[in-house]
């Protein structure tokens, strides 16, 4: 059942998306060359505490820690380990809160350090298909035309839409109604509603859509070992238009200061 949400829960949730941004941002510098994501697991955990919250992830279906980070071939789901990031890699930072009884939930891909032009336009590319699918998000529209935008932009490209993983209402739970995949058709789906707000996440391969995943039970990776983006932002239906809840401000001027 899709649980639409009031103005005043909305705004609570605003406050969670928004912890899930500060906290993204405030790690945005410390990820390069030698930092493992264990350690950046840790900041987080303590960042999210510190802002009397708790990490969304955490137990959460049994997850062992406060972020998902899923380097290079890794789409989502990564476990957090103390094998140092490497120039040139990729990695998803994947990050949940808890905040006022309501989650906020949502991705960003950095580069650590210098990483390659047909790696950095599958991350500008991933990117903008979000925003495309965001930009059809409003009330009375389907939820297939959210998918199809980020389907057809992405696969221009050559890019693998992923299948087995979509986006997802949120609210006070993590998951829930509806669905939000990455592929799909126009007009078809659940009708989009003012108070509906997702979790709207493509994650795009370089080469083949298909995926597996590992014997931790959690990574998923590509099938073909090569490069996955991922990026989300947290959309609520306000007046009858999309009102992202989320920002990468933070990301963006730290990422700016690092490379200035």
């Amino acid at each position: 059942m899709i649980k639409l949400k009031s103005r005043e829960e909305i705004e609570l949730m605003r406050e969670s998306a928004q912890l899930v941004s500060k906290t993204l941002g405030m790690l945005t510098p410390e990820i390069r060359p030698g930092v493992t994501t264990l350690y950046l697991d840790q900041l987080a955990e303590t960042f999210i505490k510190d802002h009397r919250a708790v990490p969304g992830f955490l137990g959460l279906y049994d997850f062992p820690n406060s972020l998902c980070i899923s380097v290079n071939e890794q789409v989502v789901h990564g476990i957090p380990n103390d094998k140092p990031l490497r120039e040139g890699d990729i990695v998803s930072i994947d990050c949940g809160v808890l905040k006022n009884g309501y989650y906020g939930d949502h991705a960003y891909t950095f580069p650590v350090g210098e990483i390659s032009t047909e790696t950095n336009r599958l991350l500008e590319v991933t990117k903008e298909s979000l925003y495309l699918g965001i930009e059809q998000i409003s009330a009375g529209k389907r939820i297939g035309d959210v998918s199809y935008a980020i389907q057809r932009h992405t696969e221009k490209y050559g890019y693998g839409v992923v299948r087995e993983l979509v986006g997802h209402g949120l609210g006070k739970e993590m998951h829930e109604s509806p669905e939000v995949p990455n592929y799909g058709k126009r007009g078809r789906g659940p009708v989009i509603k003012n108070g509906l707000v997702l979790a709207v996440e493509p994650m795009i391969n370089m080469g083949t859509r298909k995926v597996k995943q590992l014997n931790d039970g959690w990574t998923i990776v590509t099938a073909d070992g090569r490069p996955s983006a991922h990026f989300e932002h947290n959309v609520a239906v306000v007046d009858g238009k999309a009102d992202i809840l989320s920002t990468f401000d933070y990301i963006e001027e730290a990422l700016e200061k690092v490379n200035n």
